[in-house]
């Protein structure tokens, strides 16, 4: 009996077809690039201060001298969200009084801003803050809508394998571009913040979902030696160039409302790849669908110019084709044992906290020093160099030590932000830059090692509920942006405490490099603190343990 693999193994690894698949698949990833960071400027904050009108009849003195003085980041400036009463300093503007000669401004009774704001459109012309007036007491919103975004893809995550499954990839990967096209162009007609965060969560959904699918079916069509740079160097780095166009958009096109069109035209560009790209024969053979199956086969042979043999698929192989009636699981399955449960727990941490500091540092780029877009741009293409590093270490080096080393890296870099004096704002950004080199490098490994160290029978589920958990990550993250409008370095200085304390964890992790996959939870590898409790109690090594050691072997998983 021959396995897929061996029963296509005559269409070759990287022909034309795998070539199209590659390209066409990793192209359709770009949208997710731009729509999954464009809340940056959707929703970015400019400057801002109460408004006085005009009918106010204030001096230039007293207009200048409406806002009262607040402490930030140890220079004082005018306060966003609050003004001197306008009646009081409108009589002492009458009376020909000066600010700060004649009257004591700290003596002043103060309001809120009861006209409004006026926004400085020095870096956006409009964003949904200015349009609704997401600031002071509502400014709780702005985060929120970004989390809400992130909720959408947590439900996208839970459903979209679900839908593949039971549908098919290709249709599922093109209906959910839809969704994501659609919706992001009915944002535009948003007449309030509540609809536009409707919608939002709604194009997360679609968004993430796109990815997942064009994820699956690239593995399944991809050859085994295809696979890995596909899942790795493909997708993301795609992924990087739609997040590097984004800060090329909106540097043109400073409104929001034209910002969303320009955003979701490109998804239209993706309609006529249907004609290009397949089902998964895989699926379809799944679904004892083997006509259909052995045409897409054919068409392959076909297009790679190579023979295709009289019968592809042998009436005698079929049956051995079906899926395995596999042995029921539960999550419950992930804590059966303490060290199952500690490899799991563990796992979650890595998985959540890894993605709290990708994302945080993503969606505060246009918060540094200097140009936003520049900025947002610099966060876009560092990603790329981070994939490369991060795949050629995992052919050579150990996991656990790469995963640690990296976070080490990133975590450090970011927690000497705090060190930099304030007239140093390059070496500020540089650090930023360094420290999402580092965290985009461990997140991108995290796929490979979690699939790793669980059993066949457990590992989708145990990946499923580990990247569940960077989604519940990715919710949170925006809120450590929000922090900054209080203190710029606190963010920094926990994202950097967090990301070397889960580097610290990561060293505890089982080793899964050089070793066999595991096919049942009995031979899972041991936490390294069980294993040295477990060796130091025995006082001997087992001999499996010393062969895996004397004799590693190199493993690359398709996943």
């Amino acid at each position: 009996m021959r396995d897929y693999d061996e029963v296509t193994s005559f269409l070759g690894e990287w022909g034309l077809f795998q070539r199209l698949i590659f390209f066409l698949l990793s192209a359709s990833i770009i949208p997710n690039g731009f729509n999954g960071m464009s809340v940056v400027f959707l929703a970015g904050t400019p400057e801002h201060r109460c408004r006085v009108p005009d009918s106010a009849n204030l001096s230039s003195a007293w207009r200048n001298h409406s806002a009262p003085l607040r402490l930030q980041d140890g220079r004082q400036v005018p306060h966003n969200c609050r003004r001197y009463r306008l009646a009081a300093i409108a009589n002492f503007s009458a009376l020909g009084l000066e600010p700060g000669r004649d009257v004591d401004l700290e003596q002043l009774e103060q309001e809120d801003c009861l006209d409004g704001w006026e926004f400085s459109q020095d870096v956006y012309l409009s964003t949904i803050v200015t349009e609704w007036n997401l600031v002071c007491k509502e400014d709780w919103k702005t985060p929120l809508t970004t989390s809400l975004f992130f909720v959408g893809v947590l439900l996208g995550s839970f459903f979209s394998g679900q839908l593949s499954d039971r549908f098919g990839r290709k249709s599922i990967l093109f209906a959910t571009m839809a969704v994501q096209t659609a919706f992001s162009f009915l944002q535009i007609f948003s007449t309030n913040w509540e609809m536009f965060t409707v919608l939002f969560v709604i194009v997360g959904m679609g968004q993430i979902s796109n990815y997942v699918v064009a994820f699956i079916l690239g593995t399944e069509i991809l050859g085994k030696s295809v696979r890995i740079i596909f899942s790795t160097l493909g997708v993301c780095t795609f992924f990087a160039v739609g997040y590097m166009l984004l800060p090329l958009f909106a540097y043109f096109i400073r409104d929001w409302r034209m910002l969303l069109l320009a955003l979701t035209v490109p998804g239209l560009l993706c309609v006529p790849l249907w004609w290009f790209i397949p089902e998964s024969p895989r699926w379809l053979i799944s679904q004892r669908r083997f006509r259909e199956a052995e045409e897409i086969i054919q068409k392959a042979a076909k297009m790679n110019n190579v023979a295709v043999p009289a019968v592809i698929f042998d009436p005698v192989e079929l049956q051995e084709l079906r899926p395995l009636k596999q042995e029921k699981v539960f999550i419950l399955d992930l804590f059966r044992t303490r060290n199952i449960a500690t490899i799991t727990i563990m796992s979650i941490l890595l998985w959540m906290l890894t993605s709290v500091g990708y994302f945080a540092l993503s969606l505060n780029s246009p918060n540094l020093h200097g140009d936003a877009y520049l900025n947002c741009f610099l966060s876009a293409l560092i990603e790329v160099p981070a994939y490369i590093t991060a795949w050629l270490l995992l052919r050579t080096l150990p996991r656990r030590y790469i995963i640690a080393g990296v976070l080490f890296f990133g975590g450090g870099v970011l927690l000497l932000i705090q060190l930099v004096p304030a007239d140093y704002n390059f070496v500020s950004i540089g650090l930023v830059m360094l420290g999402k080199f580092g965290v985009t490098s461990a997140f991108s490994m995290l796929y490979v090692f979690t699939a790793e160290l669980y059993p066949t029978m457990v590992r989708n589920m145990a990946v499923g509920i580990t990247s569940m958990a960077s989604r519940v990550g990715s919710i949170i993250a925006p809120y450590f942006v929000y922090l900054g409008a209080y203190n710029k370095v606190l963010p920094y200085i926990l994202m950097g405490s967090l990301t070397v304390l889960i580097g610290i964890i990561t060293l505890f992790f089982p080793e899964s490099f050089g070793m066999t996959l595991p096919e049942s939870l009995e031979e899972m590898q041991k936490v390294k603190c069980i294993h040295l409790i477990f060796r130091f109690r025995s006082g001997k090594k087992t001999r499996d343990s010393m062969n895996n050691e004397e004799n590693p072997k190199v493993l690359i998983t398709s996943f």
